[in-house]
């Protein structure tokens, strides 16, 4: 059996949300990361928060970073990224789904995501089988039978389908895995041999 494997890098494409009551909007409301720091110095403590601003009136709300930090115990380049509102900086703590709900309560999640695929061996025309392997960019809430169809062109019934047929399988986690979200580090394998639209299901995962 002549196998296709393809590395695919998932990313989140919309971070997490609070949901927060709002006092201008006199209810919960969804609020946005502004991807920007407040920086706070009482004489030799810092305080950062990350600032997010609500999705119907713009009103804010700080997500602390840091608090009563002592400046000397802060490492000289993480605190220039946090003044220079580094976009890499913003993009991790707003990703960061677990210490947000610790501080917010509720937080709404989403599934949008982007998908960079690279070849790591083998050619579409002539392999029978398919190796993905999914390094993820953060945490997303999208199911991996969602993400399976929506890259492969295949419904999810039919990935149900081979799944009961033992021609598609997940490593580490084993059976009955699609509908739960993806996760990192899992490797799907799927056995197309004899499969009508081989090709194009392999064409599809490397593009």
């Amino acid at each position: 059996m002549s196998t296709l494997r393809v590395h695919w890098t998932i990313a989140p494409a919309i971070a997490p949300r609070p949901l927060i009551n709002c006092n201008r909007c006199g209810g919960v409301r969804s609020y946005r990361c502004s991807e920007k720091f407040r920086v706070n110095a009482n004489g030799k403590r810092i305080d950062v928060w990350l600032i997010y601003r609500c999705v119907d009136c713009d009103n804010s709300w700080n997500f602390a970073i840091l608090e009563r930090q002592a400046r000397r115990d802060i490492e000289p380049a993480l605190f220039t990224a946090l003044e220079c509102n580094d976009p890499a900086l913003a993009r991790r703590f707003a990703f960061d789904a677990a210490a947000l709900r610790n501080r917010a309560g509720r937080v709404e999640e989403f599934a949008d995501v982007t998908v960079d695929k690279a070849l790591l061996d083998g050619e579409p025309g002539h392999a029978t089988a398919l190796r993905l392997e999914l390094r993820l960019e953060g945490a997303t809430a999208l199911r991996l039978d969602r993400l399976l169809a929506g890259e492969l062109g295949l419904s999810r019934s039919r990935l149900r389908a081979l799944e009961d047929r033992r021609r598609l399988t997940v490593e580490p986690d084993g059976a009955r895995t699609l509908r739960k979200p993806v996760r990192d580090g899992v490797a799907i394998h799927i056995d197309l041999a004899g499969e009508a639209d081989r090709r194009a299901i392999l064409s599809a995962a490397c593009r």
